[in-house]
């Protein structure tokens, strides 16, 4: 049997980012920690461009609208989505959570691009901080861990 698996060291690749603006504190340190990481496996900052939505249900409309220009003209290998849901007192966080994280990864499968999820839905405040930590690594960091797992997948994707 013959396994394939991603070599991320071995690639040079333009990242697009969306990143919600709706938790700040939390979703900056999500971007520091992937920034980390990207830089870390060779990922050169003018490679990387960074755009900005309200809350994380802006992120899928963004994300199809790069990749449906993606599929006209090359300008990323990969994407990487950034945000933050905290549940408060009303049905409005599994709302949220649920349509964005169905809608990213039907995006995703439909343009054949990869995406890296980073958007946390956490039930406190705590949670999301514990997930977002700094100084960032893979391990209490999940935006440095998404931007690895989106490095890997695009140098798998790249093999067919």
């Amino acid at each position: 049997m013959k396994i394939l698996t991603g070599d991320k060291s071995k690639i040079s690749s333009r990242i697009g980012i969306i990143i919600s603006r709706f938790n700040t504190p939390v979703t900056e340190n999500l971007l520091a920690g992937a920034l980390d990481a990207l830089k870390i496996n060779g990922i050169d900052e003018s490679f990387i461009e960074v755009f900005y939505v309200p809350g994380a249900f802006e992120i899928p409309p963004l994300l199809k609208k790069l990749c449906r220009l993606n599929s006209e003209k090359k300008r990323f290998d990969g994407i990487l989505t950034i945000g933050c849901v905290i549940k408060g007192g009303t049905a409005h966080f599994e709302f949220i959570s649920t349509t964005v994280t169905q809608n990213i990864g039907s995006i995703s499968a439909e343009y054949e691009i990869p995406v890296g999820f980073c958007v946390l839905t956490c039930y406190t405040p705590l949670q999301a901080f514990e997930r977002s930590g700094m100084p960032p690594n893979a391990e209490n960091n999940k935006g440095y861990e998404a931007a690895e797992s989106l490095l890997e997948m695009i140098s798998l994707m790249n093999k067919f």
